[in-house]
This record gives structure tokens, C-alpha cells and sequence, in this order.
């Protein structure tokens, strides 16, 4: 038992030496991965060990060629899922992060300020300014008020401020946008990794299904030969 477990086994695709427990003989893969191996392997027969990283690189493989099939031409999204699938990497991130690590200063300031604009503090703010303006410059106080009723220079004063603050609130918008558009592409990346590595888990669970069940039938097999030796002896 010993030296078994020690047994080296030679790859059929890369050449490099595995214990024998770690290979997968090609009668457990599935036939769509076969058929592809296959054509990439001619002398490849399902007798014929591969290591796991072969056989994970050729199922990567083999769904990128059925989503081409199913999708058409791959997007740059399908296929960063795919090389992340490739390279057992995650696809998740902190969206906030990533896209607050590019900001430059003119974006700041613009998330700064429509935020200020639409929250209660600058109303209160705006309607505590207007109250004072209007009673600093009503005749009651001043005898020659800067700005008298009916308030021009206030109005000119609102319409530069309104002026200033639609383009600042609308570029702040247009990265609400872009921030949106971010997440809905990184959702999809998530689920799309997440229904590939669903189906791998299934491909993996039929290989180990049919893994147990050779092994079984290999045993009932011990046992019906134990069986004959012990009724031919009696």
C-alpha cells in the first residue's frame, strides 16, 4: 500500500509526474469536455491520465467556447469572468473604493457641494440668509438700504447661484451614472462567475459520482469472486 500511494503518474498533456491519487482518468470526464480534449489532444484516449490543472484548463475552455456559442462574440465583462475563472480569482470588489480612488478634485468638490445642496441645512441656512437680507434692507431699518424692494440685487444674487448650482449638481449626477453603471457591470460579472462555478461544481460532482461507483463495482466484484472462491471450496 505503501508504494502505491508513492506512484507517480506522467500527465498525457503537460508531462509532469502526479501521485496517482491526485490524476483523473479520462473515462470521468465528461463527454462534452472529452470531445474537446480530444481535439486539441488526437492521441489523447479516455485510458489516458491528466493532471487537475490540465482538466481545469480545458473545461475553462470548453465554457468559453459554449458561452461563444450560446452569446456570440464574448464581451470584454465575459471575458475578464472567464481569465478570473482561468486564475481561480474573486471578481468582487469595494465599488466605493474603486471608484472614489480616481477622483479628482473638481469631482470632490462637486459631490461636496450637491450634497450640501440638497440637504436640510442649506435650506435652513438659505431661508435664514433671505429673512436677514430682506429685513437688514427693508425701509423700517435703513434709512438708504443697499438693495431696497424689490430686491434686484437679491434676485441677481439667486440667479448666479442657481446658475453655478445646476451644472455642479448635474455633474454629480452624471457620476451617480457612471457609479450605477459600474455596479450593474460588476453585478453581472458576479453572476455570471457564479453560474460558471456552479456549473464546474456540478461537472466535478458528476466525476466524483462516477468515481465512487467504478469504485464500487470494483468491490462488488472482489466480492463475488470471494464468493465463488468460498463456494468452489465448500
Amino acid at each position: 500500500m505503501v508504494k502505491e500511494s508513492k506512484q507517480r503518474i506522467e500527465c498525457f498533456n503537460c508531462k509532469r509526474l502526479f501521485p496517482l491519487e491526485t490524476m483523473i482518468s479520462g473515462e470521468l470526464i465528461r463527454p462534452p469536455v472529452a470531445e474537446l480534449i480530444l481535439k486539441r489532444l488526437p492521441d489523447w484516449t479516455p485510458g489516458k491520465m491528466l493532471c487537475p490543472d490540465c482538466l481545469h484548463l480545458f473545461r475553462s475552455e470548453y465554457v468559453e467556447d459554449a458561452l461563444e456559442d450560446e452569446k456570440g462574440e464574448l464581451s470584454r465583462l465575459d471575458r475578464e469572468v472567464l481569465q478570473s475563472l482561468k486564475e481561480q480569482e474573486t471578481v468582487t470588489e469595494n465599488l466605493n473604493l474603486a471608484f472614489e480612488k480616481d477622483l479628482t478634485t473638481g469631482q470632490y468638490i462637486a459631490d461636496r457641494v450637491a450634497a450640501f445642496g440638497g440637504s436640510w441645512i442649506f435650506i435652513i441656512f438659505f431661508f435664514v440668509v433671505l429673512v436677514l437680507w430682506m429685513a437688514v434692507n427693508s425701509t423700517f431699518f435703513l434709512a438708504s438700504p443697499f438693495d431696497p424692494y424689490p430686491f434686484i440685487l437679491l434676485n441677481l444674487v439667486l440667479s448666479c447661484l442657481a446658475a453655478l448650482q445646476a451644472p455642479i449638481i448635474m455633474m454629480s449626477q452624471n457620476r451617480l451614472e457612471a457609479r450605477d453603471r459600474l455596479r450593474s457591470e460588476h453585478d453581472y460579472q458576479v453572476n455570471l462567475k457564479a453560474e460558471l462555478e456552479i456549473r464546474q461544481l456540478h461537472e466535478k460532482l458528476d466525476v466524483l459520482l462516477k468515481h465512487q461507483w467504478h469504485k464500487l463495482l470494483e468491490v462488488q466484484q472482489i466480492q463475488l469472486d470471494l464468493m465463488r472462491e468460498i463456494a468452489a471450496r465448500s
